[in-house]
């Protein structure tokens, strides 16, 4: 997964989100191995701010060109604000999934839940045993 981008400071799920912990915030998307599969997308269906969530709650979906695929939060909290820029252009989500394709910020209600997330080796550990290519 040489030419799979993924940054070591971020925490990261098994279904493929990203979080990076900002103080008591979590901006949260999903991977480079994950846009990749999904390959061209085409719309991000988010909630308004002010959700409360759960770990694991489904919070929008991602349609792409060849799938529709659920996006899940990775963390306990409230919804602050949602990456409004993806309605106009969800290809970001391809061009900068650790970047301008961030999905949410979400304030962060049980901080103990970090540490159950994948490291950046652990992650990458996870993605190599899914490669069928």
């Amino acid at each position: 997964m040489a030419d799979t981008l993924i940054p070591k400071e971020l925490k990261y799920t098994n279904t493929h989100e990203w979080l990076r912990v900002e103080g008591d915030t979590a901006t949260i998307g999903i991977t480079d191995y994950a846009q990749k599969e999904l390959s061209d997308i085409v719309y991000v269906d988010l909630p308004e701010a002010g959700k409360t969530l759960n770990q694991g709650d489904v919070l929008g979906t991602i349609e792409a060109v060849k799938a529709v695929s659920d996006f899940y939060t990775p963390i306990s909290g409230t919804l602050i604000e949602v990456n409004g820029d993806l309605k106009n252009t969800p290809d970001s989500v391809n061009k900068e999934p650790y970047g301008k394709g961030w999905m949410v910020k979400v304030k962060i209600s049980n901080t103990s839940e970090i540490s159950k997330l994948l490291s950046a080796e652990d992650y990458e550990k996870t993605i190599s045993g899914n490669a069928k290519h």
